[in-house]
Parts: C-alpha cells; structure tokens; sequence
C-alpha cells in the first residue's frame, strides 16, 4: 500500500509581540493510501496548524511533507493550488458554502475549476448521494446546519480526491446530526477510495479511523505510533 502523505521533521512557529511562539516540533508520520487517520489534542496543541500545513494551505518553517509524492515546500504558490484541486478535497467545521450560489453551484465550484463540461451533472450526483437532491436549488442560508455540512461534504469529493482533509467536521452540528455526517463521510471515503486526515475533539469519531496521532505542546504524545 502506497504512502499518500508523508510528514517529515516538520517545524512551525508564529512571531509575536513577546517573541517566538513554537506551534509545532518535529512532527514525524506516514498516512498510506486508503486509511483513515484522526488528528487529537486539546485546544493549542497545533491540530489545525498541522492540518493547514498538510494540506498545504500554509508553508511549514523546517521539515518536508509529501502527497502523493510531491513535496509541497518545493511548488510555486501556483503550483500549490493546482495540486489542492487535483488532489485535495476539504471539510471545515463551518461549511464555507458560496453564500450566492445554490447547493448543486457549490459542489460543482471545483469540478468547473476544472473544465468539467459536466460539472453541474456530477454535482447532482453527489447530491444524491448525502440525500440532498429535493434540496439542489436551495442557498446555503435555506439550508439547516446538517445539511450545509452535506452539500460541503459533496463538494469535498467532488474532484474525487487522493486525499480528503475534514477539520472538526462535526463540531459545529448536534450529537444526532453529527452521527449522521459520521457516517456519509466514512461511507464516502470508503466507496471513493479516498484517504482521509480528520482533526477533531471528539475521541469516539477518532477511535473509529484506523490511526490516532495525538498531539499535546506542539509534539507528538504517542510517538510509538509513528
């Protein structure tokens, strides 16, 4: 099985009025292709940082990180993007759906970055598949908490990503919903052959991914692991 995301000697650190502030310290380990993998911690502890680098949204200060072979450190900012939307699909704790675009607009946003002719047709699809289809022509405001989350969900797939990155995916929702968001994602996932990286406070959603790295000041509290 082929290593998706591989994180090496990675170092982060923010400048602020009363110095430097270490965020991250040498965080080393490996995601193979297909596995699901959850990110714990309490508050400060650098889940997100973590996760942003990753996905390479932000620069690490040492180290390397590779997906899918590529290391992300040696891209232009350009090449960054193109990778994030070939490779790369997001969840974040609170949607950030297009306030101006409809359900089935918002999933097909990627695929039409793309070129696909066929965008809205495939997002349609993926509608179905989280149960939103009846909602295909609602703005994100007509739409409940869950259901933006599943219509966020469907875009996060939709350019059916090598790897799929989902921050506190269910934090902002109820215990009942979340379950039901639980699920589709790890269906999804499964069905798509994604790999999926989840930060998240919830120990019982951690406990169901095949790996659990746990992170505590900046370093890794279960180092064994990797």
């Amino acid at each position: 099985m082929s290593t998706i995301l591989k994180v090496e000697h990675l170092e982060k650190g923010y400048t602020s009025g009363s110095g430097r502030l270490t965020v991250l310290q040498d965080i080393n380990f490996d995601v193979a292709q297909g596995e699901t993998f959850s990110i714990v911690g309490p508050s400060g502890s650098g889940k997100t940082t973590l996760l942003g680098l990753c996905a390479g949204l932000d620069r690490a200060d040492a180290g390397s990180i590779f997906i899918d072979g590529v290391e992300l450190g040696s891209l232009t900012e350009d090449e960054r993007a193109i990778l994030r939307n070939e490779k790369i699909g997001f969840v974040f704790q609170n949607f950030q759906l297009l306030p101006t675009l409809t359900a089935v607009e918002n999933v097909a946003v990627p695929l039409e970055l793309q070129g696909d002719k066929s965008a809205l047709e495939t997002a349609m699809e993926l509608l179905q598949k989280v149960e939103l289809a009846d909602r295909y022509d609602h703005y994100p405001s007509q739409l409940s908490g869950g259901e933006q989350q599943r219509v966020a969900l469907a875009r996060a797939f939709a350019n059916n990503p090598t790897i799929l990155f989902a921050d506190e995916p269910t934090g902002n929702l109820d215990t009942e919903t979340g379950g039901k968001i639980e699920k589709l994602l790890f269906e999804l996932n499964k069905a798509m052959g994604t790999t999926l990286v989840i930060v998240t406070h919830d120990l019982e959603l951690a406990n169901k991914t095949d790996h659990v790295l746990k992170l505590k000041g900046g370093r890794i509290a279960n180092p064994e692991l990797y």
